[in-house]
This record gives structure tokens, sequence and C-alpha cells, in this order.
């Protein structure tokens, strides 16, 4: 009984913080200067990030082969 209570006590806990934090609002961002886009200025949304994707996603499939591997080997010394 004593452990119902605890995973209860838990579980109101982490609901409170959850739902707690999500009035907690970030300001957005300023405004633009009154002479944007006049300047050449752009709005900042041509970022390059497909070559940096490109890395995280090799490193993310080397890591699973890598845990896959041992998985595999582990499974054969046993």
């Amino acid at each position: 009984m004593k452990t119902l209570i605890n995973y209860i006590a838990i579980a109101f806990i982490t609901l409170m913080l959850t739902f707690s934090s999500a009035n907690v609002m970030a300001d957005g961002p300023a405004p633009p200067p009154p002479d944007h886009g006049t300047t050449g200025n752009t709005s900042g949304t041509t970022a390059p990030i497909g070559g940096g994707l490109f890395i995280l996603m090799g490193l993310g499939a080397a890591y699973g082969a890598k845990k896959l591997y041992d998985a595999r080997k582990k499974k054969l010394m046993e």
C-alpha cells in the first residue's frame, strides 16, 4: 500500500511540473528595423543546414552500427 502511495505521489508531482511549465513562454523575436529589406538584408531563413544534418545522420548511423556490432559480439560470446 505504501508503494502505491509513493507511485501516486511521484506521478502527481511529475504531472504538476509538466503542466505548470506550459504557461512559461519566452519572448518572441524583436521586430525588424524599419529599413529591413531595402539594404539587401534577408529574414535570416537562408542558413545552410544540409552539411551539418548529413554529418549528424552519418554519426548516428555509425553509432547505431557500433551498438549493433557490440550486441552481436556479446551474444556470440555467451
